[in-house]
This record gives structure tokens, sequence and C-alpha cells, in this order.
């Protein structure tokens, strides 16, 4: 048995690509963590344990690895799971929101009856770098009545600030490694 904690097994598991997607990003890729079963197993039980038995309906997975993450801790929690997708990619009648990216616009939407107004819902992402996506889907889930438990990632850039926009949201934000110095 290994004296290493969580935090530093599932830092070891997440692959740091330099350069990526353009020159000077340090890229914090989590497949690495997915493919290793242990850590897989870890990540999603730390996710999971804040809320273990309480009564949350919904867990929220934001496109592409949320749906991974979101998958997972909503059958841990016995909860349903809601797709949080790029504009078109549902094909029942649904609500959306623009956001600001780095350079532009981009359109996120869910099934508009994916969500009863009350419902309790847990967001989750694989990682919080400036927040925008993040707060996007929360004020989407907002719009339609949610009330958003928290956010989880397992990756927080921190010097980004993605935190704090939700946090300005009033959503408690979980994350379980960070990396300071993006």
């Amino acid at each position: 048995m290994s004296d290493k904690s969580v935090q530093d097994e599932l830092k070891d598991a997440i692959r740091t690509i330099p350069d990526y997607p353009k020159e000077g990003i340090i890229f914090r890729d989590i497949t690495t963590l997915l493919g290793n079963a242990r850590a897989f197993r870890r990540a999603v039980d730390a996710l999971v344990q804040p809320w273990a038995g309480s009564k949350v309906e919904q867990i929220a997975g934001i496109e592409a690895r949320g749906f991974i993450l979101g998958g997972a801790v909503a059958h841990q929690l016995s909860a349903g799971f809601v797709p949080i997708r790029k504009k078109g990619k549902l094909p029942h009648e649904t609500v959306e929101i623009a956001y600001s990216l780095e350079y532009g616009l981009d359109v996120m939407e869910m099934h508009k009856d994916a969500i009863k107004p009350g419902d309790k819902v847990i967001v989750v992402d694989d990682l919080i770098a400036t927040g925008g996506t993040a707060e996007a889907a929360c004020k989407l889930l907002q719009s339609m009545g949610a009330d958003i438990v928290a956010a989880c990632f397992i990756v927080d850039l921190p010097d980004l600030g993605g935190r704090a926009k939700l946090e300005a949201l009033d959503v408690p934000v979980r994350t379980l490694v960070d990396f300071p110095g993006h």
C-alpha cells in the first residue's frame, strides 16, 4: 500500500502536454487518469463523497469529458444525468445560452424538459480554467429553476479565476487537484 495521497495519485495520473492546443498553453490531459482504473475510481469516489446519501436529482455533465465523469457520478449517487452540449447536438426541444470564448462566442444547450424547477443538480466537468463554459452551464441550469448544489471538477487552474465566476453565482465549487501558475 502506498503512502501517496489521493491528490498526489490523481496529479500523477494526469498527463501534461506543453504548447497544446497552441504555444504557451500547458494542457492537462485527464485521459490518462481515465485509463488508470485505480485513479479513475478514486477521482469518482472523491467527487461523490460529499453528497453520498443526499437527495440530488440530476448530474449535469458538460460536453465531452464531463459526460464520462458525470455518468459515473450519477450512477454512484443514483441520480439522473443531463447532458449539456454544443448547439445542434441534442435531438429534442432545447434551451440554450450563448457565452464568450477567448476568440468569439459559442452556444450550449440542454433539453428543455431535462430539469424541473427545484431539482437539486450537481454540475460536473473535468477541469475549470477561466470558468466561462461552467458559468454558462450554471446560468442555463438556473434559468430552468435548478438548485445547483455544487460544481465539481477534477482539475482547477486557480490562477485563471474560474472558481470565482461560479462562486459569484452562489455555486459551491469542489475540485480535487490544482495546478497553479497557468
